[in-house]
């Protein structure tokens, strides 16, 4: 425009410069040679057309002016001055893809330096309207770009508009990231999701912006997806419960049973990351978006391929893969298990936890006990390879016969003894000690060997009891010889209770008696620790138990001698009565006084 105007400008013939070479130097018209001859009248004019071409420049006024060079240090800009300003390249690095023509905002710092250089910024121009910018980009749920500056915790720090927003490390991508450092430099668009007004905080996500286009792929995927259908996809992330493969910004899952007909406890014992695999379409919700993925099933299920020759009794090797209190699978081929139970594992009656027989990664032979091709089921035994001993128990141990035993469980009632494996035998708790005792862990505890004596068999189903008090002599018959009923004895009283008095004789043997059988001739209760004499009043076999009487040691004779006076009393009122029949009216009287002092024992 400026050269428009200037060659739109009359031009006036110019005389041809000469200079007047006998003027002295000091009295030489300098002005009138930089003027070339022009009139001063005429440069005033073309120096206002000039200025009509220039933009009026303010200094901290937001302009807009045109990209004319770039270098690696510099942007060159023109706002139409009469010099072009020069921005620090820096600031244009969140666009990387800034060019020559392109039009950007830029603040006059100062319309002219020392140099009279024109200074502009490009960085304080976007500051001054940058908020306004995010502001309408978040409401209008925009795509910005954003240069990453730096890492921080947490996430990463990026210059949107001028302003630095937060980026999650959450929201950087859909996968996981492993290394935060290769994008710090780099410029990536990104959508605002957040924003702080009273704080000016703002926070923005990449990984919005990869959803929104996955769920686009995604639906489009679905809409195509047909159950059975084989894809190739890449392993994106692997977890304990299953592996994502990315089918092309469409993730499925493969849960881990199935990865593989076997049993594996780890996905990567099948798979690694980026590992690319075929996989088979095994459902997909498209209201939820989730596609299910299998591996296993592109290959024949081992079941198919299970020898024919296995039959049951048939004895095979396996490896255990699980176990369960109830029982333990056993791998016998690929993908093929069958499960031993718990009663499988030993003759032994007593309930087992398999956890005592089997652990994962044993290798054991068994026996086929049952087998189901079409339901894909196998039982196994493991006690079927020895011989069950109750099949000749009553000739190896004979009722009556004595043997030793290992205790294996003590319960309330008794103890279970083991004779050998699978043999095991209840002693009751009333046939453990002639002795009254409470609960059998007063006598054995679990592991100590024991003497015991074959009582009864039931073979059916695998019951023996047992004896141990029988191998020693009864305490009760010498008790019933030392101590009849009737004997008089010093015992002294151990306690004194409610419903009772215990008393203990010189040689230990404890009785009991009833509080009112301990009163004392004075009238007084026994009391512990003092000794008396007692008289035997009961002895119990059935309940083992000895019950005696202190009342009885002297009440006995007092009750004598009433019984004494008594009969002495009835023969008199008999004589009386006799003599009465023989007596005159006038001894009537007389003879019935004396009967009545007679009956009243005076």
């Amino acid at each position: 425009m400026a050269e428009e105007i200037i060659n739109n400008v009359e031009e006036t013939p110019k005389a041809p410069r000469r200079i007047n070479a006998s003027v002295a130097p000091e009295e030489f018209d300098w002005d009138a040679f930089e003027n070339d001859g022009v009139e001063a009248a005429d440069k005033s004019k073309d120096d206002e057309l000039y200025t009509q071409t220039l933009s009026k420049i303010v200094e901290n006024e937001v302009v807009e002016g045109v990209v004319t060079a770039i270098n690696k240090r510099e942007v060159v800009v023109n706002i139409g001055a009469k010099s072009e300003g020069v921005i620090s390249a820096p600031e244009f690095r969140y666009n990387p893809d800034l060019k020559v023509g392109d039009k950007v905002e830029v603040l006059v710092e100062s319309a002219e330096d020392r140099k009279g250089q024109l200074i502009l910024s490009h960085r304080k121009a976007r500051a001054l309207k940058s908020w306004d910018m995010v502001n309408a980009a978040y409401d209008a749920s925009e795509v910005v770009k954003g240069f990453v500056k730096t890492r921080t915790k947490g996430g990463m720090i990026v210059d949107v508009f001028g302003i630095e927003a937060f980026l999650p490390g959450s929201q950087i991508d859909i996968k996981p990231i492993r290394d935060y450092d290769q994008f710090v430099g780099t410029t990536m668009d990104f959508k605002i999701v957040k924003i702080n007004q009273e704080f000016r905080n703002v926070v923005v996500s990449h990984k919005a912006l990869l959803e929104a286009e996955q769920e686009q792929k995604r639906a489009e995927l679905i809409s195509k997806l047909e159950k059975g259908q084989v894809l190739e996809g890449t392993v994106k992330n692997i977890t304990n419960y299953g592996v994502f493969v990315d089918l092309g910004g469409v993730d499925g899952l493969i849960h881990i049973t199935d990865l593989s007909w076997g049993r594996i406890t780890d996905p990567e014992e099948i798979v690694s990351l980026d590992q690319k695999i075929k996989v088979v379409v095994l459902d997909f919700n498209e209201a939820q978006k989730r596609i299910a993925l299998g591996l296993k099933q592109l290959t024949p299920h081992p079941w198919e391929n299970l020898s024919e020759g296995i039959k049951v009794g048939d004895v095979v090797k396996g490896k255990v893969v699980a176990v369960a209190d109830y029982g333990a699978f056993i791998e016998v081929a690929p993908g093929v298990e069958g499960l031993v139970h718990v009663s499988e594992m030993s003759w032994s009656p007593r309930l087992h936890s398999a956890q005592e027989f089997l652990k994962v990664g044993d290798e054991v032979e068994t026996v086929v006990l049952t087998l189901d091709h079409e339901a894909r089921k196998m039982s196994l035994g493991i006690k079927q390879l020895t011989t069950n001993p109750w099949d000749s128990i009553r000739e190896k141990y004979p009722v009556g016969s004595k043997q030793k035993a290992t205790v294996r469980n003590i319960t309330n009632f008794g103890v279970f003894a083991e004779l050998e494996d699978g043999v095991e035998g209840l002693i009751h708790i009333s046939d453990l000690s002639w002795n009254k005792i409470k609960h059998p862990s007063e006598m054995v505890q679990s592991g100590d060997e024991i003497d015991v004596v074959i009582l009864d068999f039931d073979e059916q189903n695998h019951k023996l009891s047992l004896g141990h008090k029988q191998l020693m002599p009864n305490p009760w018959d010498e008790l019933e010889a030392k101590y009849p009923v009737g004997t008089v004895v010093d015992a002294t009283v151990k306690t004194v209770g409610d419903k009772g008095t215990v008393v203990a004789f010189e040689d230990g043997t404890e009785a009991s008696a009833f509080n009112r059988e301990m009163v004392k001739e004075d009238g007084k209760q026994a009391i512990v620790g003092e000794t008396l004499p007692v008289k035997v009043v009961e002895l119990r076999r059935s309940t083992r138990t000895v019950r005696v009487s202190h009342l009885r040691t002297y009440g006995d004779v007092k009750v004598a001698r009433e019984n004494a006076e008594a009969e002495g009393t009835k023969k008199a009122i008999k004589k009386v009565n006799t003599s009465l029949e023989k007596t005159t009216l006038g001894d009537i009287s007389e003879l019935a006084a004396l009967k009545d002092k007679l009956e009243k024992g005076e």
